[in-house]
């Protein structure tokens, strides 16, 4: 049976160079309860920026 857990949501971070790419993680709720900014690689871009969570 699957455990619905709310603590820690699944949630799409998108790139603030307007590519478009998307990563999918996991956050924790108690920790970060704001949004989240990564910095990642933007393969469309051959950049590292940052990454914000959208809802």
């Amino acid at each position: 049976m699957a455990k619905r857990n709310d603590l820690r949501p699944i949630v799409k971070l998108r790139s603030t160079a307007g590519t478009g790419f998307t990563y999918v993680t996991r956050k924790n709720r108690r920790n970060n309860p704001d949004r989240l900014v990564m910095r990642k690689y933007d393969p469309a871009v051959r950049l590292h920026v940052d990454f914000r969570e959208e809802r």
